[in-house]
């Protein structure tokens, strides 16, 4: 691989269009996660199978049951996201939804203990005064709406469920990542089988967003995405993830006509530099001797 940046950037861009094909697909958000695991499984299925990552000698129980797990969480990560899409709006809940990493740098200090410094306190601190901006909850025009206010609580319930998932996956051992993500897209597809709407009409348009969700986010993106993190260093892709709120925030704005206000474009700031903080370990603090 020549330039694994510009591919990370470039799938962190197309990832990004996952809220516009699930708007446009016109479905309840059981529905159409239940979709997007049913057709992102079997085309990580037949990757895998073409090249050859489908060894079923080498697959564990354990692994199995750790996926299964994941994928509970990650359906329910996607389901609460989608729905906030249409309470809030597409780019506020992306922008909510990167509380995700401080959630987990404190579910990591609960669960296994890590040490958590005072300048990553300070750099939370900041993120989540950012978070609570960008949603619009403060300074904002919708802190009154009720509709708004669930949709705000349902990308966090989404931040928590995939920090969750994120610490399950890395129970798994020896397993190549696109083999794992077809196992915890199928076990969506099975636990929202029960729950999606299968009796309405679904036009040709809308089976293209939902196909398109299913292969291109969930398969293709993901396979991009996994080649590159070994060929990168951390500050790489730390910067690189900016890409996903910014196409977003763009797309949010060109196409439906929804532009963040400036309070919110404030804490897209503050999100930004304690993202990049705490992930090139920007010191705030003098060091205690």
């Amino acid at each position: 691989m020549k330039y694994p940046a510009v591919q990370l950037a470039l799938a962190l861009a197309v990832s990004a269009s996952v809220g516009a094909f699930a708007h446009e697909a016109g479905l309840d958000a059981m529905t159409t996660v239940f979709w997007r695991c049913a057709f992102g499984a079997l085309f990580l299925f037949c990757w895998s199978l073409a090249f050859g990552h489908l060894r079923w000698q080498q697959m564990s129980r354990g692994n199995l049951g750790w996926a299964v797990l994941a994928g509970a969480f990650l359906a329910l990560c996607w389901v609460c996201l989608f729905s906030a899409f249409g309470m809030t709006s597409i780019a506020t809940a992306t922008l909510v939804f990167q509380s995700y990493p401080f959630i987990l740098v404190i579910a990591g200090a609960i669960v296994w203990r890590d040490r958590v410094s005072r300048d990553q306190i300070l750099w939370m601190v900041m993120a989540f005064a950012g978070v609570a901006l960008a949603s619009g909850a403060l300074g904002g025009q919708h802190e009154e709406s009720s509709a708004w206010l669930l949709g705000l609580v349902l990308t966090l319930v989404s931040a928590a469920a995939y920090v969750v998932t994120t610490m399950i996956t890395r129970a798994i051992r020896n397993q190549r990542p696109e083999v794992t993500m077809m196992m915890q897209a199928a076990t969506g597809a099975v636990l929202l089988a029960g729950f999606a709407n299968f009796h309405q009409d679904v036009g040709a348009a809308s089976w293209g967003w939902l196909i398109g969700m299913g292969v291109i986010h969930t398969g293709l993106v993901m396979v991009a995405m996994y080649a590159t993190f070994p060929l990168l260093a951390t500050p790489v892709i730390a910067i690189m993830n900016f890409v996903y709120p910014a196409v977003v925030i763009l797309i949010d704005w060109l196409v439906y006509d929804k532009l963040l206000s400036p309070w919110q474009f404030v804490g897209v700031a503050l999100i930004a530099g304690a993202t990049l903080g705490l992930n090139l370990k920007w010191k705030l603090l003098p060091a205690v001797t």
